[in-house]
């Protein structure tokens, strides 16, 4: 059986320029860890806050790379360059909304802002992609409130099965 290939898609104009460390891709390193058990194999990118370059990315990270689960963090705010959704949903075949939904449910319970938070999740191939908020706490919140259905999700369209730890009351179909 094949190893599963995860994707961690870092999106911020400044850890890409090195002004500062990308804190986010290691919290769903972090999250990860805790959450899956058996193998599995990051594949980590970093890109700048640009439409087409996080579109690249996520076509590579799922066509090239044959990741089954591509999370991303950052870029999912209403600043003029949070552009992450829109670069999710073009390169997405299927929108499942339901992801986005529970993980704002779950943050406008810590912070009102979470009102303003783009999040989504798309099905490409046999891979899903969902969008993580930027900052390591708010990954976790998020990635806690949805991932017991991310098994489940990835069976269904095909892709490996994902062990996970005793942590994850996961859902299986």
């Amino acid at each position: 059986m094949d190893t599963p290939r995860i994707g961690v898609l870092t999106i911020s104009d400044r850890a890409h320029q090195g002004v500062y460390q990308d804190l986010g891709g290691p919290a769903i390193l972090t999250a990860l860890q805790d959450l899956l058990a058996g193998s599995w194999e990051p594949i980590s990118r970093l890109v700048p806050d640009d439409q087409t370059q996080i579109a690249s990315a996520l076509r590579e990270l799922c066509d090239v790379e044959g990741c089954c689960l591509v999370l991303t963090t950052g870029g999912t705010g209403i600043a003029p360059r949070d552009v992450t959704p829109e670069a999710t949903l073009a390169v997405g075949e299927r929108e499942l909304p339901g992801f986005g939904e529970r993980m704002r449910a779950v943050s406008s319970q810590i912070v009102l802002t979470a009102i303003l938070s783009r999040q989504t999740a798309v099905i490409r191939g046999h891979s899903l992609i969902l969008n993580l908020p930027g900052k390591p706490k708010a990954i976790r919140e998020c990635l806690d409130a949805v991932f017991a259905a991310i098994p489940d999700c990835v069976d269904q369209i095909g892709g490996p099965k994902l062990e996970v730890t005793d942590k994850v009351k996961a859902y299986r179909h």
